[in-house]
């Protein structure tokens, strides 16, 4: 990426190529189901400790991914909503099945 980028429709492509490595892709998925438990157990529980935890798993799993597998840097530090956007948006393309979890198998 040499330029900043203006718009969302340009920017998940790129979110996109920043998750080709199958083992990323896993952790974000994980991290973000992660995220959803947490949420729900603070709901049902009313024991808060679960919100807390929220940022812990969801950018835990994340940048383990991006610094052990993926070999780069997450674009969370450049573009922090839009990369929040698609996580949330690469894990239900990944449940419908409109992108795969491992990009090598297109």
């Amino acid at each position: 990426m040499t330029h900043p980028i203006k718009t969302y429709k340009d920017f998940y492509p790129f979110y996109l190529s920043e998750h080709q490595n199958p083992v990323n892709r896993i952790l974000h998925f994980t991290g973000t189901f992660l995220v959803f438990v947490c949420l729900f157990l603070a709901l049902y529980t009313g024991n808060y400790i679960y919100a807390i935890l929220i940022p812990v798993v969801g950018y835990g799993f994340a940048w383990l991914g991006h610094f052990a597998f993926e070999k780069n840097k997450p674009a969370t530090f450049k573009y922090p909503l839009w990369s929040l956007i698609s996580d949330f948006k690469m894990f239900f393309q990944i449940i419908s099945g409109q992108i795969p979890i491992n990009p090598a198998k297109k």
